[in-house]
């Protein structure tokens, strides 16, 4: 009996060691398969590491264009300010030189009555500086409309 149990405790390893093996070698390909996918998991970690560096760089870029962007918009913004301030300005006076234009024409027009008895008297030369001013009147007049027509006038 002792010897039929040393051969079954000795068939009893000889299966674990067959199936230890059997298993080894499953671990070695499993191993080998591992390996392979680590170097093109290396390739691809290398490729994102470029794509980063690269992308870093671009946003360097960017981030100088909207800097110098600003800056140009900035100064082209407060130009624009002074140009419009200005502009305003020289409108404002516009319209008062326009507005004294039209007081003194009315005041160099003649009224109706007075004006009937001197144009008899007078010389045509003499007489062509009134009508330069009475054309000097309509013409103040009919701009002074179109400005208000337009908005323009305050």
């Amino acid at each position: 009996m002792s010897h039929s149990l040393g051969l079954v405790i000795e068939s009893l390893v000889a299966v674990l060691l067959v199936l230890t093996i059997g298993y080894c070698a499953l671990l070695n390909k499993r191993l080998k398969r591992l390996k392979a996918d680590e170097q093109s998991m290396r390739g691809t970690i290398a490729e994102l590491i470029t794509a980063t560096e690269i992308a870093e760089r671009a946003i360097g870029g960017l981030k100088l264009t909207v800097r110098e962007c600003d800056e140009n918009l900035g100064s082209q913004l407060s130009m624009g300010t002074a140009l419009s301030a200005k502009l305003a300005k020289q409108v404002v006076a516009g319209e008062a030189v326009l507005d004294r234009l039209s007081r003194i024409a009315l005041a160099a027009r003649p009224s109706g009555a007075e004006a009937a008895a001197p144009a008899e008297a007078e010389s045509p030369v003499a007489s062509a500086p009134k009508a330069n001013a009475k054309a000097l009147l309509a013409a103040a007049q009919a701009f002074s409309e179109r400005r208000k027509a337009t908005g323009l006038a305050a």
